[in-house]
């Protein structure tokens, strides 16, 4: 199993705006095509102005094929204006969990 895990920091003050469009509109889109969103987080203490989402996949050619679909929604083109004009800085980190590890893709659907 492999977590993509996406950091933004948003504008200052951005954090309400950002959670209600992403709410009553992106995630739904979201998860019609990345499937398996681990959490959705926004920082309470130490950095402020961040949000954290992880989305499982069973591979990487999995993830690639999902964020291809993603991206070539007419809805989810739509959308990414509403939000990307809030981020200041975006990373993306693609994890593997370890064997041991309680999210080591064991029970995880597909």
């Amino acid at each position: 199993m492999f977590y993509e895990i996406r950091t933004y920091r948003l504008k200052n003050g951005a954090i309400p705006q950002y959670l209600n469009v992403v709410e009553e509109e992106g995630i739904a889109i979201q998860k019609s095509h990345l499937g398996n969103l681990v959490g959705y987080f926004y920082s309470e203490i130490g950095t402020i102005n961040e949000i954290v989402h992880i989305w499982a996949f069973s591979s990487l050619d999995d993830r690639e094929a999902r964020r291809v679909r993603l991206m070539a929604d007419p809805q989810w083109q739509a959308f990414l204006p509403k939000i990307r004009d809030l981020i200041e800085v975006a990373e993306n980190k693609i994890m593997k969990a370890t064997s041991f590890s309680p999210k080591s893709g064991n029970g995880l659907p597909a």
